[in-house]
């Protein structure tokens, strides 16, 4: 497997992997991950669950991504060992010799929404048609890329295998933060969330204009805590918005992050466009409503019942604006806490683990 997205700070393709390969690894499998770095290995190794090792010298990615896009050498398995599948985990299959090959293609942003994403993810356009040609499974995370893959890529319709993600056992039991945490993290007593990296997609300028719409409305409307790594783009503008109406807390470690999405009154999540959308399920998990976009992957994960998301048709500044009044102010019935948490429990990492298996399976047979 490719375990590349495990160096740096963990984004969601990150978690993704570390998940995966957590499943995976078993006394039965020889599991055995390449990373595309010159620089960054050290302390990889420490992160692969026991049962996965990580093999290979260090390679460098941008040179090796620009001969793959063009050739069909060398071969991965020249640095993993044989190996009967390579799982390329993150859009880019290498060639892979007489092994069979599998590759996850998270979603399509860098041809639906091309003005959002960062240069290297404009090569995407090249190297994915390329990597889908080498493999006999293409992974993707929903029935909406699927759709989008088929549509986009035909020849590969046939080949794709949809993986839905899964929410970690531990956001069914975080709790809202203590005054201890609240303190350490700058975090006021009510607040809603915005839980992703700052980046284009995630369309954070519509959630402040929202903001600073109810802000306007209402002096004590709930600040807006948005909470993760800074990605690209431009900077976000907090002209007009009062004083502590926008907290930003930067990467937190993943038990500061939970208790954070569990104390909140609705985590916010208006992306212009996602291939799947994790964290409205691990906000389900912890009870806590969601508003969110009205894109076709958000109805797939999340559900259409009104009581449990409020989704709003994704640019609409006065349709975000107008949930989230509609959200604050309304005392949910009894028990839609635990509906959502009942939802957010049918997607699971051995779930996602299973299906890829079956797309391993699919590939030996193609080979």
């Amino acid at each position: 497997m490719d375990v590349t997205p495990l160096l740096g700070t963990p984004t969601g393709i990150g978690r993704y992997v570390r998940s995966l390969l957590a499943e995976l690894a078993d006394p039965g499998t020889d599991v055995r991950g390449v990373a595309f770095t010159l620089r960054r290995r050290g302390g990889l190794a420490g992160e692969l669950p026991a049962g996965a090792r990580l093999v290979g010298p260090p390679l460098p990615a941008r040179a090796l991504q620009a001969l793959w896009a063009r050739a069909e050498f060398p071969p991965v398995t020249a640095v993993s060992g044989p190996v009967d599948v390579f799982h390329g985990t993150n859009f880019v299959l290498p060639p892979t010799g007489r092994a069979a090959g599998v590759v996850t293609v998270h979603d399509l942003s860098f041809l639906r929404t091309p003005q959002t994403v960062t240069r290297a993810s404009l090569a995407y356009r090249t190297l994915v048609p390329r990597s889908i040609g080498r493999a006999g499974a293409v992974v993707v995370p929903s029935a909406a890329v699927a759709a989008e893959v088929a549509e986009e890529y035909p020849g590969a319709a046939d080949r794709v295998v949809v993986t839905p993600l899964g929410v970690d056992p531990v956001w069914f039991t975080a709790g809202p933060p203590d005054e201890a945490r609240r303190r350490r993290l700058g975090l006021p007593g009510d607040y809603l969330v915005f839980s992703g990296s700052l980046e284009p997609r995630k369309n954070l300028p519509l959630l402040l204009a929202a903001q600073r719409r109810l802000c306007g409305q209402d002096p004590d409307w709930p600040p807006l805590v948005l909470m993760g790594p800074p990605g690209w783009g431009p900077a976000l503008d907090v002209a007009g918005l009062p004083p502590g109406a926008v907290r930003l807390t930067g990467y937190l470690a993943d038990d500061d992050l939970r208790s954070v999405v569990a104390g909140a009154r609705a985590l916010v999540y208006p992306s212009l466009y996602e291939g799947f959308g994790l964290p409205p399920l691990e906000a389900f998990a912890c009870g806590v409503p969601v508003v969110a976009s009205d894109l076709p992957v958000t109805r797939e994960v999340v559900g259409d019942d009104p009581e449990l998301s409020r989704l709003v048709p994704p640019g609409d500044t006065d349709a975000l604006a107008d949930a989230l009044l509609r959200q604050v102010g309304t005392d949910e019935p009894t028990g839609v806490a635990d509906r959502r948490r009942a939802r957010a429990a049918g997607f699971t990492w051995s779930a996602t683990a299973e299906r890829t298996r079956q797309a391993y399976g699919q590939a030996i047979t193609a080979r």
